[in-house]
């Protein structure tokens, strides 16, 4: 990690970086512009600026209902939690916990009915009941059941159609709010069983399920952190704890207004949806295009993430921190888009059955496990499935390789290495894992037929010229991150030694 690379090696690697996506972002930027009037655009593209002359792409719909008709109730419920938890804070703080419960409640009782609220309640009572026995593996099963009853057709459908009133996010809200339930009653079924003596009060669980700013959209925190954090009677803000609040919210603020002026001329959501035309685009268009997309998705959950910690945060709580983006991901094992599930998931199945993560085995267990919850946290579908397959594949291979290269004949070689020889070798392996990722994850964010398009032209039409190219720009930018990972290391050290010191 520690090894150092010529500061005009970087600088060329920067500079390829560089022009390559500037390179491919004028492709998908003659793309949008000229698919704008394209009948089979017409769903996707919808009038924007009219001044500019240009048209907005709105083929995401929670981001388009977040900021346009849901806008003003998200606004509305979180500055009155805002408000309501200041003046607990400074009046309750004791009992803050139970104020935020009962202001979520009522929130989830104004906004969905008291029919969801009790299908929630049911759900919440089911779990401690079963919590009572400490038995882990009964928790697992009866967690897993419940999360199954509302991704699992007929028991979905039928849950959902206690609600009555139709409105655009309902579907959203309904599963958005009930599958956070289930995994918020699992941590706290666990955690219980951990307990030594007795378990958790039913009101320990519902003051931490109906925490607002969490409650429809995450991110998860596991009970105990949760816990721990809201008891706290003693609030105290850290040094420039509030300067780094509204620095947070104002780089929220930005990048929703930069997303807003990027739909405006890059149309990277609606252009998948034809591939005839997709086609037509270079290759260098289609690799920006595929790539561009995983980094719309990181956008979007560091912003809903981002909205709901900086809330979290006021309230004098450390939520989980936002997710990595994938411009700085080459390694299977962190990525996420979720850093709450993520965090569950390797708290409750990932290191609970592999451990260090040292044996093939166990690993191979551990990940087959994970993504099996996974999949059943995504719902069930063909599509969920061959993305879970290909992920769960990419993650074990990673292991299979690095135990391969640790072989007695591979480590000599190594050995003999210099530091940034052996860096540089290691980069090429990782801008290949790159495009994994990237081929792996668009087809939940796309289709399969588009992930299998770009794939195809990349691999096999584009071969060997678009190919070894995109291969050698990807290095160069995995070089950059390696770059920035070797200075976070060497701050890391320092603050160490500096403690230390202390």
């Amino acid at each position: 990690v520690k090894a150092m690379l010529p500061s005009y090696e970087l600088g060329f690697y920067a500079l390829v970086v560089t022009c390559a996506v500037l390179y491919s972002g004028s492709g998908i930027f003659e793309a949008s512009r000229d698919s704008m009037n394209r009948k089979a655009f017409r769903d996707g593209i919808k009038p924007g600026w009219h001044y500019f002359g240009r048209k907005m792409d709105v083929a995401d719909f929670e981001w388009v209902m977040w900021f346009t008709s849901f806008r003003n109730v998200i606004i509305f419920a979180l500055s009155g939690h805002v408000l309501f938890g200041k003046i607990c804070s400074m009046t309750l703080p004791q009992h803050r916990a139970v104020m935020y419960m009962i202001y979520g409640a009522l929130a989830v009782l104004g906004t969905m009915g008291l029919l969801y609220l009790m299908i929630i309640l049911s759900h919440c009572l089911l779990l401690y009941s079963v919590a009572l026995a400490k038995q882990k593996w009964l928790c697992y099963v009866a967690g897993l059941c419940c999360l199954a009853s509302f991704k699992v057709e007929p028991f979905g459908s039928w849950q959902s159609g206690f609600v009555t009133g139709a409105f655009d996010l309902q579907d959203v809200l309904f599963y958005g709010g009930c599958t956070f339930t289930i995994m918020r009653c699992m941590s706290f079924a666990l955690e219980s069983s951990d307990k030594e003596e007795g378990i958790y009060s039913i009101f320990d669980l519902l003051k931490y399920n109906f925490y607002l700013p969490f409650f429809f959209f995450g991110p998860v925190m596991t009970f105990d952190q949760f816990h721990a954090q809201v008891s706290t009677r003693e609030l105290r803000r850290k040094d420039d704890e509030m300067r780094n609040i509204r620095v947070q919210a104002l780089l929220h603020v930005g990048a929703i207004v930069a997303v807003d002026i990027f739909f405006h001329f890059f149309y990277i959501l609606t252009l998948p949806s034809d591939l005839k035309f997709v086609n037509r685009l270079s290759d260098w268009s289609l690799a920006g295009l595929a790539y561009s997309n995983l980094v719309y998705d990181w956008v979007k959950a560091a912003v809903m993430f981002g909205v709901t910690n900086t809330i979290a945060r006021l309230d004098h709580l450390e939520p989980p921190q936002p997710p990595k983006c994938i411009t700085m991901l080459y390694i299977f094992a962190e990525t996420h888009f979720d850093r709450g599930i993520n965090d569950w998931l390797c708290k409750y199945v990932y290191d609970h059955l592999g451990e260090s993560h040292d044996s093939v085995l166990k690993e191979l267990v551990a990940s087959t496990a994970t993504f099996a919850v996974t999949t059943l946290w995504l719902g069930p579908c063909q599509l969920v499935y061959i993305w879970s397959l290909a992920n769960c594949f990419g993650l074990n291979f990673e292991l299979w390789v690095q135990k391969f290269f640790q072989l007695g004949p591979f480590a000599k070689l190594e050995a003999k290495l210099s530091g940034a020889m052996s860096r540089r070798i290691r980069a090429a392996f990782g801008a290949v894992n790159f495009w994994a990722i990237v081929l792996y994850n668009i087809l939940a964010l796309n289709s399969l037929e588009f992930a299998l398009l770009v794939t195809k032209r990349l691999l096999v039409i584009g071969f060997p010229v678009s190919t070894l190219s995109i291969w050698f720009i990807t290095y160069c930018g995995v070089q950059l991150i390696k770059e920035r990972e070797r200075v976070l290391a060497l701050e890391e050290e320092h603050k160490a030694d500096k403690a230390k010191v202390e």
